[in-house]
């Protein structure tokens, strides 16, 4: 039988083991689709907030993402990924086993075998998912505010801790792209409380076991005394916060550069310290989109998507998109190989859009076509300048 039929077959059996009660776990693998990196789905069941929901693992080959859905989602989503690349399956349920395997177009087959476990195992907590960056023993946690003495997560924080935890996950990948040699300056502007400068440290030093210099720089007096206090009573030697400006601070032999909600142009003085430092990876949140929203709003040129930006909010999310990719573009043009993903879910921020900017050795920089795609976009939106384009002389 075909996939088409055999699919169909194949989710069904998990619906049955999901409704009685006999359900293990659930393994994709084998996967040729258009997903970059992808290699396995693993599938289990997790109690959070009180609720059961089916967790996915997606195994990449440098990190892991996990996503969480209900029940009824994640059977719709297995049927998808089964149809859109992975070529086997296999459902483990305490009655039997059932392996899914589509051999070609033509050729698929299920086949049912003894049971490797005969008894359910506990749902498992989302509080027991491993973490990057562990709860207990972490001074500067319980300074935070974010656990109590012993390490325990407090309720309260429960959403900031897995943000720390998140964060670092997309970093560890971006990290594996930059040569360990190379990592010696790590510059965090706007570093705020220090949430995730600390936590980028605990990492580089207790997980990957490098010696790098971790700077936090924030304009704020009362936190960088904070910040620093926390570092010492910590032991983290090479971690220090300083006082300043993005616009102000001297990045120079910085070889990571981040800055998260920078508001506005300030995302761009960020871009342009890391590119003239000759960052090896560059890493933005951006916050807020003013300048060029007040350009397109200035010149209301008229095009094919004008009936939107007539509207306030269209044109608000248009500004930001336009902003954010031309800050993409022009990062490409010096040499730089872009990512534009979602950092954190809609339900915690709407400003959830990450950039990264790896250096690319395979890129002659200054490509002549990208900065005329460059100078077309904003032709195409009325756009005068671009702050960060100004800053950077192009």
């Amino acid at each position: 039988m075909s996939a088409s039929e055999k699919i169909p077959q194949f989710i069904s059996s998990i619906k049955q083991s999901l409704e009685d009660d006999t359900f293990v776990s659930l393994s994709l693998g084998k996967y040729k689709g258009a997903e970059e990196n992808l290699q396995k789905v693993i599938i289990k069941k997790a109690l959070i907030k009180k609720e059961v929901k089916m967790s996915f693992t997606y195994r990449y080959k440098t990190r892991d993402i996990v996503k969480n859905y209900s029940q009824n989602e994640g059977v719709a989503i297995v049927q998808t990924l089964l149809n859109e690349g992975f070529k086997v399956a296999t459902l483990f349920t305490t009655a039997f086993d059932l392996v899914f395997e589509n051999i070609n177009d033509k050729k698929t087959t299920i086949r049912k075998n003894p049971p490797i476990k005969t008894e359910a195992p506990a749902v498992e907590h989302d509080k027991n998912k491993h973490r990057l960056i562990a709860a207990k023993g972490k001074t500067y946690l319980t300074e935070l505010g974010i656990t109590d003495k012993d390490g325990n997560v407090f309720k309260s924080t429960q959403d900031k801790y897995r943000q720390i935890n998140h964060y670092i996950e997309i970093l560890s990948s971006l990290i594996k792209d930059v040569p360990a040699e190379h990592l010696k300056k790590v510059t965090d502007m706007g570093s705020g409380k220090g949430y995730l400068t600390f936590a980028l440290y605990d990492y580089l030093t207790n997980v990957l076991h490098l010696q790098p210099e971790v700077i936090g720089v924030e304009f704020r007096p009362d936190l960088v005394s904070l910040c620093n206090k926390i570092a010492h009573d910590s032991k983290f030697d090479k971690l220090h916060f300083a006082e300043g400006t993005i616009e102000q601070y001297d990045s120079s032999d910085t070889n990571i550069l981040i800055a998260l909600h920078a508001c506005d142009t300030a995302t761009d003085d960020a871009i342009y310290k890391g590119i003239t430092a000759g960052a090896d990876l560059i890493v933005v949140a951006p916050c807020c989109h003013k300048q060029i929203r007040r350009e397109i709003e200035q010149h209301q040129v008229h095009n094919d998507v004008d009936f939107l930006t007539k509207h306030g909010i269209f044109l608000e999310r248009q500004a930001e998109m336009v902003t954010d990719g031309i800050r993409a573009m022009i990062l490409e043009y010096f040499g730089y190989k872009t990512k534009v993903f979602e950092f954190i879910s809609d339900a915690h921020t709407p400003k959830n859009v990450m950039i990264t900017g790896i250096k690319n050795k395979q890129q002659l920089p200054k490509n002549e076509a990208l900065l005329q795609k460059i100078k077309n976009a904003k032709t195409y939106f009325g756009i005068g300048y671009h702050h960060l384009e100004k800053m950077m002389g192009i």
